[in-house]
């Protein structure tokens, strides 16, 4: 019997599989065992085309395929390569495939193809220092070759991987790993990559300094923020600018998005860019949370921005589901046969009018909503969801007299020397993202921004939470300032975002 190693999807983590082969005597069948998906079943026939297109006989045999273990359900189309290479070698005693990991879909005429799960499945296993060696098509090869501490071997078809494996020299099929051509820093020995290039921009929007002012300290310290305004005054505006303008990413973040984009059936971009995601109100539970099964909007945005629009016409159901994922940053979903944990270190960006209209704010047009109309509206966001925002933020109405101010590269200037900052105190997360010892770590006060705390706690009633989060809002502040310590003015400044 010989053996394979392959790997499968299980949720959004991989699982080693052994794929097995045996030839006994017997009518001529071919059959694959250990639960496999359709997918896997019809790769039979491809099997059997690429191998006699490339003149290659089929062993009149009884030919047995298993994956094992056989309890775990086994998807993809990459488990092609594997069985052609196990049916077409079988007679050489001397190969053996002990030291490699293989991943491929054949076309009917032997030609290697990539499949949306090559790139996770190798990540995954790359992660828990299961994998040392790939072989792959050279579409596969180009992406997993941003991942490190692998040899990556590719071959374009069916007779090339067989060639592969009579080759003394392998070598020569060894794939040249890419450098990333991006902007990086350096701090601690580890690197951190971003871009110059903003194809949204701050200076587009004119006038609202306040609000540009709390998305500088929402990006420098990964902090939610709601913005409430009046109809075109720009909520949507920032919320797309936001993201160009955030701290710098690390290598596992740029693979982690490039692995959330190849689960959602997109082509990795491998930029470092922050995702973002903005899902309609109209959106189900089932889309936005997501399940045991399929990634939801909350998982998807992990690493980048969750942008609701329009945010009390959401149902409440989704609302009140985001307190986990904003809190812990991770999504528990349990079912009766499974259960998934998501990661969602994303920064939440809500944006609302003050009332059903949307004039309550404005100076030029009058309020067509009742006292009774505007608490309802108000009242779709319970306490509990608005005390895991970090900055609220109340927009004014546009002005013809409004004019452009900071550009977006002035804005990740200032970002980055506060991601410095952190990087540079031992922080592994962004101030927004700091857990209750980290805070008790990092966000050390002096004696007069202490008493102002407390004395801000008992006036205005903060939760334990709620002080946190006026902590983590004045650390970045003091990072933006390329302050040391917090300061008096950097609490008041801190208080003056929360809603009261």
């Amino acid at each position: 019997m010989k053996i394979i190693k392959s790997a499968t999807l299980v949720n959004i983590e991989a699982n080693e599989v052994n794929v097995e082969a045996t030839f006994t005597k017997g009518l001529p069948s071919f059959t694959i065992v250990g639960l496999p998906s359709d997918q896997i079943k019809e790769s039979k026939d491809r099997v059997k085309s690429a191998l006699l297109t490339n003149e290659y006989k089929f062993p009149p045999k009884k030919i047995t395929i298993n994956l094992a273990p056989s309890e775990i359900k086994k998807t993809g189309t990459h488990f092609d390569l594997p069985i052609a290479l196990l049916i077409s070698l079988y007679e050489d005693k001397k190969i053996v495939f002990d030291d490699i990991h293989i991943f491929g879909e054949l076309s009917l005429n032997g030609e290697i193809k990539d499949s949306n799960n090559i790139f996770p499945i190798i990540l995954s296993l790359a992660k828990e220092n299961k994998i040392k060696n790939v072989l792959v098509c050279n579409k596969s090869a180009k992406k997993i070759s941003k991942i490190p501490n692998i040899n990556i071997y590719c071959v374009k078809n069916l007779l090339e991987a067989i060639a592969f494996f009579h080759a003394e020299d392998k070598k020569i099929y060894l794939y040249k790993k890419e450098i990333f051509k991006y902007e990086k820093l350096n701090i601690n020995g580890k690197e951190y990559y971003f871009e110059n290039f903003y194809e949204n921009d701050f200076i587009d929007i004119k006038g609202q300094e306040n609000a540009k002012r709390a998305a500088l300290i929402a990006a420098a310290g990964n902090h939610n923020i709601l913005l409430e305004g009046s109809p075109g005054c720009g909520k949507s505006m920032l919320a797309k600018r936001l993201p160009f303008i955030m701290a710098p990413m690390s290598l596992d973040e740029i693979l982690e998005i490039a692995k959330l984009q190849a689960l959602d059936l997109k082509e990795p971009d491998f930029r470092p860019l922050r995702v973002s995601r903005s899902p309609h109100c109209s959106s189900t539970k089932a889309s936005i949370v997501g399940s045991s099964n399929s990634l939801g909007e909350i998982a998807l945005a992990n690493a980048g921005v969750l942008f609701f629009d329009e945010l009390p016409h959401f149902p409440t159901s989704i609302l009140e589901s985001l307190r986990e994922p904003l809190e812990d940053n991770s999504l528990l979903i349990s079912r009766a046969n499974s259960k998934v944990k998501y990661k969602t270190k994303f920064l939440f960006i809500g944006a609302m009018n003050p009332c059903p209209c949307g004039n309550l704010l404005s100076r030029n047009k009058s309020c067509r909503c009742n006292e009774l109309e505007i608490r309802r509206y108000k009242n779709r966001l319970s306490e509990p969801f608005l005390d895991r925002i970090d900055l609220y933020v109340i927009m004014n109405e546009t002005n013809i007299e409004d004019k452009p101010s900071f550009n977006s590269k002035s804005l990740h200037e200032k970002v980055i020397e506060a991601f410095k900052m952190q990087i540079l105190r031992g922080q592994d997360e962004l101030n927004g993202k700091l857990n209750d010892k980290q805070v008790n770590k990092f966000c050390i006060l002096d004696e007069e921004s202490r008493d102002l705390l407390y004395k801000a706690t008992n006036n205005f009633n903060l939760s334990f939470r709620s002080m946190n989060k006026v902590l983590k809002v004045a650390r970045t502040i003091a990072d933006l300032e390329s302050s040391l310590n917090i300061k008096k003015e950097h609490i008041l400044e801190s208080l003056n975002y929360r809603k009261r």
